[in-house]
């Protein structure tokens, strides 16, 4: 069993990731040349059993959008997500490092939704921690939305329309691995209003960022540090690698681009890349 397997995720950690991808076969070549991940043919989710997931079709990660509002109008669509579950044809699957889940590639419902990378946080209550995000300032996009046996989903967006998701874990409690080559390692938020974000994740999250023995997972950074002015505040996921160009090149090979080239930040060498679908994310060395 790997290192942080799970129990121990307190709120306002990130504990799983997924991609809404227009192709999911593709996805899975992409991924698993770049990080080894493999995807066996099974109908359980990323806890082992019932169909479902805390990290793909049933975590509608990219459906609706930060204006949806308090109630969210795209719990729906999620629900019927859910039902599909893993091994499903043309459904949701697991990427597995090592045999242990390290996170989720599904299918977009909708093409006019983006194709993306989302970073979920724990919570022990997801209703909870969503009416915390109302009452700071942020959005509802989906409401709370049981997932099987395996946990509760929400999508949830920051005062700058920054989208990020809540896990409230039962079956399913996160990462199997991270923090290793080929696993989630951070998440940086960019932002254009760095005083409301301080404010905003520093209230939701303060223990998980300023607790005792805390050693956040996840950062700040200014949107025009990385990124054009222009750009909508977002989340990055980061996965570490072995070595920060070489992983690069290997992006280039499969068919992704470069968004922003290898540079120096605190906690380590960063890439910004896209793979050969659209989807942004980062690699890491560290």
């Amino acid at each position: 069993m790997a290192e942080n397997r799970a129990s121990a995720y307190g709120e306002g950690v990130p504990c799983w990731v997924d991609a809404q991808l227009p192709d999911v076969a593709a996805g899975k070549r992409f991924y698993g040349d770049l990080f080894g991940w493999t995807f066996p043919e099974a109908t359980e989710g990323p806890g082992g059993g019932a169909e479902g997931s805390g990290g793909a079709e049933g975590v509608p990660g990219a459906e609706g959008a930060p204006g949806a509002g308090r109630a969210g109008t795209a719990g729906a669509a999620g629900a019927a997500g859910a039902s599909a579950g893993f091994g499903s044809p043309g459904g949701p699957v697991v990427a597995r490092l090592g045999g242990e889940p390290v996170a989720s590639l599904a299918p977009k419902k909708d093409g006019r939704m983006p194709t993306v990378w989302t970073v979920y946080f724990a919570t022990p209550d997801a209703e909870a921690l969503a009416d915390r995000v109302w009452a700071a300032g942020g959005q509802v996009v989906t409401a709370p939305l049981p997932v099987a046996d395996l946990g509760v989903t929400a999508l949830v967006a920051d005062p700058e329309g920054a989208v990020f998701g809540l896990w409230q874990p039962n079956r399913h409690p996160g990462f199997g691995r991270r923090h290793e080559p080929g696993t989630f390692a951070w998440a940086e938020l960019y932002a254009r209003d760095t005083e409301t974000a301080n404010d905003f994740y520093g209230g939701l999250f303060h223990d998980a960022l300023f607790g005792p023995g805390a050693e956040p997972d996840f950062g700040r950074a200014s949107v025009g540090e990385a990124f054009a002015a222009e750009m909508p505040p977002h989340f990055v996921v980061h996965f570490r690698v072995e070595e920060c160009e070489a992983a690069v090149r290997t992006v280039v090979r499969l068919g992704g681009r470069v968004q922003v080239p290898p540079f120096e930040t605190s906690y380590g060498k960063v890439a910004v890349v896209i793979d050969n679908q659209g989807a942004s994310f980062a690699v890491l060395q560290r």
